[in-house]
């Protein structure tokens, strides 16, 4: 027996994002500097995409933004917010707080 395509394709598995970590990351932003951030949670570079998400978490896909001036900014961490790329304050949430953290080691 060989699968189709079709059947290959689905997956019943919820595409949800791990908590990377449970209080924002302060970045300085550039006016016209192009930014990936992670929204599935796994990247190394914390909070900005490494390209984890092609491997760990096929249906999330980093948010690209382009900052309109210089500026500090608290981006997510926990990747719940309401807001992203900005923290909105979810991570003070329970689920949050008591949520594992992902230990990287690969």
């Amino acid at each position: 027996y060989i699968p189709s395509q079709d059947e290959v394709q689905l997956c019943t598995l919820p595409t949800e994002p791990v908590v990377a970590a449970k209080k924002p990351f302060k970045v300085e932003l550039v006016e016209g500097k192009r930014y990936s951030w992670c929204s599935c949670g796994h990247s190394l570079k914390q909070p900005f995409c490494d390209g984890s998400h092609k491997t760990k978490t096929k249906g999330l896909m980093p948010l690209r933004f382009v900052p309109e001036k210089d500026s500090k900014a608290w981006l997510c961490g926990c990747k719940y917010t309401a807001n992203p790329p900005y923290c909105d304050g979810t991570h003070k949430q329970e689920f949050i707080q008591s949520a594992l953290l992902l230990e990287n080691k690969d």
